[in-house]
């Protein structure tokens, strides 16, 4: 079967998606598969997987992890114009979640074509680490959707009550503004830029829990939390569709900053609970995301348009 995969980044840039396409080309090409993967610099666009079956490039399916609607009204709209002539010619869409595909302003004239699978990842290269150090773990690009400015702050609250710091892993243009706000709110964060992936597995291995502070509907998943459940390290995420249904299978969902404060505080002072989340998410990624699932599912969704 010939397969098109469609990525905004690919390796060696690093991020969720990236990863995600890598793994999934490299496991459905180890099934015999002919897989291509093309990828652009234009940022955030929405399609990421187009498969074909016949000598003409005509998509059967498609699969978006986010549909963007952050651009002014005219260039929104022409933007949902061309996502659904789309989504009309496809025969099936593949979404991450159905939580998301049925808040989505467009996908949930589709559903009827939606078939879902989640993302992944590879259980054996993440510890098992129960004895964890005291800090909180933001991982992820330093950009203005991704909500770490709200982080910061519920942090000032936190380290008010209790003595607990801030790490957070990853590069992007509002790294020096999120810099400033940190030293300006005399919140206690540490700041390590982009981690080797060893460093990284090492370093959210030992945090006591990770937080995803976006609210943005870009995030329509979070690779991160999986790679946090796999070690039985906790998750928070903001109550948005597609994060929220993973997140609450191995941590908690809160839906304002105040909640986040609170949170963060109630499981610092329960080692008990953050264990007991903890071995939750571990068994949730075991059963639920694993990369031999994902691909087993993509590849029912490729024979059912054949």
């Amino acid at each position: 079967m010939k397969i098109v995969q469609i990525s905004p980044y690919f390796p060696p840039h690093v991020g969720g998606v990236e990863y995600h396409v890598k793994e999934l080309a490299e496991g459905l090409a180890e099934r015999g598969h002919q897989v291509t993967v093309a990828s652009f610099r234009l940022r955030h666009r929405a399609p990421h997987v187009v498969t074909y079956h016949n000598d003409v490039v005509l998509p059967d399916t498609f699969q978006g992890h986010a549909l963007p609607r952050r651009f002014s009204s005219a260039v929104e709209k022409a933007g949902e114009k061309l996502a659904r002539s789309i989504l009309d010619e496809a025969e099936m869409i593949v979404a991450t979640t159905m939580s998301y595909a049925r808040s989505s302003p467009v996908l949930q004239d589709y559903l009827d074509k939606v078939r879902v699978v989640p993302n992944a990842v590879d259980i054996s290269r993440y510890p098992q680490r129960r004895e964890k150090e005291n800090y909180v773990l933001y991982a992820g690009r330093m950009v203005g959707y991704k909500g770490v400015a709200t982080l910061i702050a519920a942090m000032k609250e936190v380290q008010k009550a209790v003595d607990l710091k801030l790490v957070l892993a990853g590069e992007g243009e509002d790294r020096r503004r999120l810099e400033k706000m940190a030293e300006r709110l005399r919140v206690q964060a540490r700041f390590t830029g982009r981690l080797e992936r060893r460093v990284f597995i090492d370093t959210i291995s030992r945090a006591e829990m990770l937080v995803l502070p976006t609210q943005s509907r870009l995030e329509a998943f979070g690779i991160v939390l999986l790679e946090a459940m796999a070690c039985e390290t906790p998750v928070l995420a903001y109550d948005t569709p597609g994060v929220n249904e993973v997140a609450s299978k191995g941590g908690c969902v809160y839906s304002s900053q105040e909640e986040l404060s609170e949170l963060i505080v109630r499981l610092h002072q329960s080692p008990a609970r953050r264990a007991e989340l903890g071995r939750k998410g571990r068994r949730a990624v075991e059963e639920n995301y694993s990369w031999k699932r994902a691909i087993d599912l993509m590849e029912s969704v490729y024979r059912e348009v054949e």
